[in-house]
């Protein structure tokens, strides 16, 4: 089961600051408070805030008690690999941009990020990094769509990484995951993708799957399994006995049906 939370941290800041002394540990805060910016100290408190609390009810553990270590980073073997929940009984990938936040849980590897569209002139600038299909693909569409085309193949890219525990060290222009639409979730192969030559999907063994975002945001996630069901939840930020029983109702809803729509590329 992968469990996606969109974090509104307008919304939920408020809450988030008064839950944060006892929740974050002293690293925590003391990045939030090195933060110049309040709107970037108050999205990074709610999301952080709400990973605590999810990761808390789904160990059966106290938020604050939930200790967070590094994996080596596979491209050099350091210690400032991916984090992850000591003892990884639940893996996350947290994302934030401008005032959403985006958490993934489930119990294999999992990468997740959301963007704010960009501006047509950062899509040219940004898009000769990608796959070489992938940059044509935003080039052809009306120049109204490219900025939410673009947007589309860099969260899922960055999801992709993510989950792999590489992150942008990755070439970019390595994998090919597109800037199609589609109505179910697409396993990745590793063979030939979009009918570009040369162009090959990310790992065997990877589902990506858009998720669907508030306006102006594009968001996706990427896990290590041929297929799973999704279920997409707001609100992660409550009073953590609340938290913990949405959160083991989203760990046991597995049968059901996912909770909002979640669509995956198509080539």
């Amino acid at each position: 089961m992968l469990s996606v939370w969109i974090v509104d941290a307008v919304r939920e800041g408020a809450d988030a600051a008064g839950l944060a002394p006892g929740v974050l540990d002293a690293g925590e805060r003391q990045r939030a408070a090195a933060f110049h910016r309040s709107a970037d100290r108050r999205c990074y408190v709610a999301a952080h805030v709400s990973l605590r609390l999810l990761l808390g009810a789904y160990l059966g553990q106290d938020p604050a008690a939930v200790r967070l270590v590094r994996e080596p980073c596979p491209s050099c073997g350091g210690p400032h690999g991916r984090p992850v929940a000591e003892g990884r009984e639940v893996r996350f990938s947290l994302s934030h941009s401008g005032d959403l936040a985006l958490i993934a849980l489930a119990d294999t590897p999992v990468g997740a990020d959301v963007e704010r569209i960009p501006a047509l002139d950062m899509v040219t600038e940004t898009a000769s990094a990608l796959h070489p299909a992938e940059v044509a693909e935003p080039a052809a569409l009306p120049e109204a769509d490219r900025p939410g085309g673009f947007a589309r193949v860099w969260v899922r890219k960055e999801a992709c990484l993510k989950g792999l525990g590489t992150g942008l060290a990755r070439d970019l222009s390595l994998d090919y995951v597109g800037t199609g639409t589609g109505t179910s979730a697409r396993t990745c192969t590793g063979t030939s993708a979009g009918g570009s030559a040369g162009a090959t999907a990310v790992p065997s063994g990877w589902t990506l799957i858009d998720i669907t975002a508030p306006e102006g945001f594009a968001a996706a996630a990427a896990v290590q399994a041929p297929a799973m069901a999704v279920q997409t939840s707001t609100s992660a930020v409550q009073e953590p006995a609340a938290s913990d029983r949405s959160a083991r109702r989203s760990s046991s809803a597995a049968s059901s049906p996912p909770a909002s729509t979640a669509t995956a590329p198509t080539s």
